[in-house]
């Protein structure tokens, strides 16, 4: 942990008591600020609130005061899920306060060596699979944090300057995030989500280019390069572009070519022998692997993680078999595009569970991933009716309504038959019925394992 004094007498405000804002505010404490901490909520756990008093933090809950706003501080350390125009933050903002988010205080704090990922979908299982590679291979401490559900600022106090860090950054933790610079950025793809928060898909897209801003040409991007659109998004940095392609488009870095994995010329493995399963994971495979590569990790580590590494939790993670059907939890597939690759994944007919909180989109676009691979489906949450219309338009045989991702469990069971996958891919957010798309997850194991009689498999 580097030692700073920027902090030292200040008035900072953190707003948000989510892992990342708690880390935030007893990390600041130790680097000399007088701090204030506030959530829109009351904690049901007593001992958080208490914790805060305990290191000296004034701690206001219950609502967002907007005369928090009159007040002299330095700096505001926002949790990266509040939108600026919250109106607490949106006074801020009128005010010219400076606005961060927990991860720029990892960063300022961080002595060792940073590698960053960022994209719409595959961030988790890329940041996974580049942390083990780099493990694998170190004689020092490397380790992950950030929006993988881990605190940034917590891991990176641990760290010396020997050590590494792979951190997963969400486009609103980068919004906060104005010096950070890795050494290694990676970009896994930009589609177009989150546009509730960010308003347009160029303000989406100048928001992930923050992990690049500060970069040199001594530094690295990692670009998905399979669409003209990203390789122009490239152009946009000062880093050494170092391009992925699982269509070959470039053999300039890590590429997919009949059937085999290269990194530059040089063959790294037989794609059928990735443990994880689906093209999705083949284009995480190959920015993992350029990482590594970059980075100094033999052929021989990075296919050691790649034959034994099964999945991330909730992505695409293989959860039991069970008379011939096997179980796969994706209910991190909260967009169109996540179980468009998940459906792509599987040669065996599929009973899919979608459906959940409707964000206005529509549907058309998965008819064809509909009609190549999914024989069965089970509709649930808000946008129900809409997942429903185009099954139907796939000419799905057979569509049954459910109330929501565990009672569709049953469900998927009476239509399947051996041979088949019984899928839990939503392609959307689980806000109408779920706390978060973990706890979907979480809860469609449980309704497996109580209809198998099994446990989940690691």
């Amino acid at each position: 942990m580097k030692k700073i004094t920027k902090y030292q007498e200040k008035n900072v405000l953190v707003i948000g008591f989510g892992i990342s804002g708690l880390n935030a505010a007893h990390l600041l404490v130790k680097l000399g600020a007088h701090v204030t901490a506030n959530d829109m909520k009351t904690p049901q756990d007593p001992a958080v609130v208490a914790g805060l008093k305990g290191d000296g933090i004034e701690v206001i809950t219950g609502s967002n005061p907007l005369s928090l706003a009159d007040r002299n501080f330095a700096v505001v350390v926002k949790n990266p899920g509040i939108p600026y125009d919250n109106p607490l933050v949106a006074k801020f903002v009128e005010k010219g306060t400076p606005i961060i988010t927990e991860a720029e205080l990892g960063w300022e704090i961080f002595a060792g060596h940073l590698v960053s990922v960022t994209g719409s979908n595959g961030k988790t299982t890329t940041t996974t699979l580049t942390q083990l590679m780099l493990a694998k291979s170190s004689t020092h401490n490397v380790k992950y944090a950030g929006n993988i559900g881990v605190s940034f600022s917590k891991v990176a106090e641990e760290l010396g300057p020997e050590d590494t860090l792979v951190t997963e950054l969400s486009s609103f933790q980068l919004l906060g995030a104005p010096t950070i610079r890795p050494h290694i950025a990676i970009i896994t793809n930009i589609f177009s989500n989150h546009l509730d928060y960010h308003k347009t898909r160029e303000n989406y897209i100048n928001a992930k280019l923050n992990i690049t801003r500060n970069q040199t040409p001594d530094d690295f991007l990692i670009m998905n390069w399979d669409r003209d659109e990203w390789q122009e998004i490239a152009r946009r940095t000062r880093a050494t572009v170092i391009p992925f392609s699982r269509q070959g488009k470039s053999h300039a870095g890590a590429y997919e070519e009949n059937g085999a994995i290269y990194w530059r010329g040089e063959r790294i493995i037989a794609a059928r022998d990735i443990r994880l399963i689906g093209p999705q994971n083949v284009e995480n495979a190959l920015a993992a692997i350029a990482a590594a590569k970059l980075s100094g990790v033999s052929n021989e580590d990075i296919v050691s993680v790649l034959t034994s590494f099964s999945g991330v939790r909730h992505r695409l993670q293989y959860v039991l078999d069970y008379q011939g059907r096997r179980f796969y939890n994706d209910s991190k597939s909260t967009d169109i595009e996540a179980t468009e690759v998940a459906l792509q994944g599987f040669d065996q007919p599929v009973i899919l569970l979608a459906g959940g909180l409707d964000r206005g989109y529509t549907f058309e676009r998965l008819v064809p991933y509909f009609k190549e691979h999914v024989k069965g489906i089970i509709v649930f949450g808000q946008c129900k009716d809409k997942m429903k219309d185009v099954a139907e338009q796939a000419g799905i045989p057979t569509i049954i309504e459910s109330a929501n991702a565990v009672t569709a469990v049953p469900e998927a069971w009476k239509i399947s038959e051996p041979g088949d996958v019984i899928l839990l891919s939503p392609a959307n957010a689980s806000w109408d019925q779920f706390p978060s798309f973990e706890v979907r997850g979480d809860r469609f194991i449980e309704a497996v394992e109580k209809l198998t009689g099994e446990k989940e498999k690691d």
